[in-house]
């Protein structure tokens, strides 16, 4: 199982968090997000290890500042947490991996996601909430057993020290990575070493 640390801003706590050797790690170019990593100066990103999938993550950005972005913090991977077309995702597709967010409750519909296949790369499944992913809020993971697609997908929403375990049991074959960021924080932006440490030693055993 891959693990996602999203939602990073400050230079010594990304470098602690690097250390753990996480296979992405998220850092959020939206404005209205608490974690916005704002002036981040790029050699921060660009110093991290190159096993380390650098994630931006976008809500309905324009395409012109998405490339922007991609190559001035060298960007492996976009996520794209808006209200973004297929045709917008696949734009993507040659420059970075194209991770395409949702918000799930109980009654979204998987079969919208049938348009983007071949655009993206992998889902990523949150919470629904009036806002962009960020609430701490989980969702019924049974919904999941109504993912029928071949496109792997992230889970995300609610993923806390309390619940981390839990996770194992989900059996979906495409279930590919788990995204860690509001519950394992001191503040909004400042992740708790601690807590992550144990998060990922149970989720590697």
């Amino acid at each position: 199982m891959k693990i996602k640390v999203c939602g990073l801003k400050y230079p010594e706590n990304i470098e602690a968090v690097a250390a753990l050797q996480p296979h992405y790690m998220g850092f959020i170019f939206y404005g209205k997000s608490p974690r916005y990593m704002a002036d981040l100066n790029a050699c921060v990103l660009q110093d991290l290890p190159s096993d380390i999938n650098k994630t931006g993550v976008f809500v309905n950005e324009s395409a012109a500042n998405i490339e922007r972005l991609v190559k001035q913090y060298d960007l492996g991977a976009i996520q794209l947490h808006g209200d973004e077309s297929p045709e917008f995702c696949a734009a993507f597709k040659n420059e970075a991996t194209v991770i395409k967010a949702f918000g799930i409750n109980e009654d979204f519909d998987f079969t919208r996601l049938k348009a983007y296949i071949n655009n993206v790369d992998f889902f990523l499944f949150d919470t629904k909430t009036k806002e962009y992913g960020g609430s701490g809020k989980t969702f019924d993971w049974g919904i999941l057993d109504q993912y029928e697609l071949d496109v792997p997908f992230f889970l995300s929403g609610g993923l806390g020290p309390d619940n981390i375990e839990e996770v194992k049991n989900i059996k979906h074959s495409r279930f590919y990575g788990v995204d860690l960021n509001s519950r394992f924080e001191i503040e909004p932006g400042l992740k708790n070493i601690e807590k992550l440490e144990q998060a990922f030693a149970i989720i590697k055993q």
